[in-house]
């Protein structure tokens, strides 16, 4: 007898192709090595099926194994290499956000909003202050982070209403919005001064404040940030001499993007 699950994904669906993408998902920053116990126990396959997975994965080139462990290879890149690439956004934005961050020496980075997450998709790392390493690619939760904010700050309400079904507000630090009606507040703010500062939520000691990229419609698709230390760039710095150079590169950005083809920069 079918799931409900199984009915509603209808007669289309391959589930051997979901379970493979999960054997993949079960690869992480914290078990980037895992065993094919770990895999099994992560994804709810047998081991003889995450064997089975594991194994075709590594005669096509995306897993190694020495015996026992199993790991990524580079190869994997290229299942996200064509949307990666077909964003012409990231680079446009490559050579404003290393003027950016020449000027205030400091990190600065591009993202755009996927579901409840900002995505990075482009950055200039000037130096590391995360204890977690960002690149492009690299995920978090849009309620906690800048970018995130400016994002969320252009929404209409059923836009912020389907958002607010979907995501998790967790407490990532004690300065961490959790509540909607504290976000809604916040994001109020962002909407009428044009830009956000996120003040130590996604990590203690983490300072960013970021601006919207806009399309030719005046939408905002994407958010450019500047993040620095909180110890050494007080909250007045940030506004008075971060946030000018920020929105003028978000301008000189959104500018470029108008230029490009329609739907071509940023899908969706």
């Amino acid at each position: 007898m079918e799931s409900d699950d199984q009915a509603e994904r209808g007669a289309h669906h391959v589930q051997s192709l979901e379970r493979g993408l999960a054997v993949i998902k079960a690869f992480s920053a914290e078990a980037p090595h895992p065993t094919l116990s770990d895999v099994a126990r992560v994804t709810g396959l047998t081991r003889a099926a995450a064997r089975r997975f594991l194994l075709t994965l590594v005669d096509l080139g995306y897993v190694r194994t020495d015996g026992k462990y199993f790991s990524l290879t580079a190869r994997v890149l290229e299942l996200g290499y064509a949307y990666l690439s077909s964003l012409s956004l990231a680079e446009i934005s490559q050579p404003h956000l290393e003027r950016l961050s020449a000027q205030v020496h400091e990190s600065s980075s591009v993202s755009v909003l996927e579901i409840a997450d900002i995505v990075y998709v482009a950055r200039v790392a000037v130096s590391r202050i995360m204890t977690v390493s960002i690149s492009v690619g690299t995920r978090f939760p849009a309620h906690a982070t800048s970018m995130g904010h400016v994002l969320l700050a252009d929404m209409d309400r059923t836009e912020l209403n389907a958002y607010f079904v979907v995501a998790d507000l967790d407490r990532l630090t004690p300065h961490t919005l959790t509540h909607r009606t504290a976000l809604e507040a916040e994001l109020a703010k962002v909407r009428e001064q044009g830009w956000a500062m996120v003040d130590q939520e996604l990590e203690e000691g983490l300072r960013s404040v970021a601006a919207p990229i806009r399309n030719r419609k005046g939408r905002a698709v994407a958010a450019v940030n500047i993040s620095t230390h909180a110890s050494r760039t007080p909250v007045d710095v940030v506004r008075t001499q971060f946030v000018p150079p920020l929105i003028e590169t978000a301008t000189a950005i959104s500018a470029d993007l108008a230029t490009v083809a329609p739907g071509r920069a940023v899908r969706g």
